[in-house]
């Protein structure tokens, strides 16, 4: 049986922190605002792989209540969410991302981010796709106030 899953995560971006997205600490002036280190790729994927499970959400199994979670690495927890999705009987059958920010930009670090995720979730390469767009200065994300990922799963159980 295949199932498709869908997820979404926006973070603020903020003075004084670490970008990180897909597992890369990417250069530049701000960071993401969360309880981890707010990576919205990994959290986007997280939710798309446990909805399509039906495993519940991000929130659910990494509560940002939980001070164990307190600026964890979100490829840690893309690791544990794939173990909770194996362990559920399913196979992850390929993952699509798309990256919503105005800056910076992101194709340089792409190859990278499909690397980490690949292996965080053993997974080839090529079951991994990353892209990129802006949101041609509108609202909050096209202000560059704000990163967005969306995530589109599939897994086969």
């Amino acid at each position: 049986m295949n199932r498709v899953g869908f997820g979404y995560d926006i973070h603020p971006l903020t003075e004084k922190r670490k970008l990180i997205l897909g597992g890369v600490t990417i250069p530049f002036s701000k960071g993401l605002k969360g309880h981890s280190d707010a990576d919205v790729v990994c959290h986007a994927i997280a939710d798309a792989l446990l909805g399509a499970a039906a495993k519940g959400d991000i929130g659910e199994h990494f509560p940002d209540t939980d001070q164990q979670y307190k600026g964890a690495f979100s490829i840690d927890l893309l690791k544990k969410t794939g173990d909770i999705v194996n362990d559920a009987g399913f196979n992850i059958n390929n993952i699509d991302v798309t990256v919503i920010a105005e800056n910076p930009k992101i194709f340089p670090y792409k190859n990278e981010m499909i690397k980490n995720i690949s292996q965080a979730l053993e997974l080839d390469k090529n079951q991994v796709s990353i892209k990129a767009t802006t949101h041609e200065g509108l609202g909050d994300l096209g202000r560059g106030e704000a990163i967005a990922a969306c995530a589109v799963v599939l897994i086969e159980g």
